[in-house]
């Protein structure tokens, strides 16, 4: 399984120089439809979520996630403003993030 992210088009690069399978939105709408699709995949473990396109995933996808164990669906801000104000940088505020949610720290 993959661990994917739902994005905007500015932050969308960083994500696929990190490796990570990204899939791209503009707004709400569309962010609702491309989470519903990598959902019914069945290929990804975990989905971050960009809170500026959805605040609530699992809300928006309540459907699709009846009785699915995966993914994970995770609210994770743009890495452009991870930790602003706070002097963390990117890597590091996503690096917690995932301790936060999965528990366990992965290579990033």
């Amino acid at each position: 399984m993959k661990i994917g992210v739902l994005t905007d088009p500015e932050s969308a690069a960083g994500y696929r120089l990190a490796g990570l399978a990204v899939m791209v939105a503009a707004d709400a709408t569309e962010a609702q439809k491309v989470l519903a699709r990598m959902i019914r995949e069945d290929t990804y473990a975990l989905i971050a979520v960009s809170p500026a396109l959805l605040s609530d995933p699992f809300q928006a996808v309540k459907r699709e996630m009846h009785s699915r164990d995966f993914p994970v669906l995770l609210s994770a801000p743009s890495p452009l403003a991870a930790g602003a104000g706070e002097g963390e940088d990117a890597e590091a505020y996503m690096r917690r993030l995932i301790v936060a949610t999965m528990g366990y720290e992965i290579k990033i």
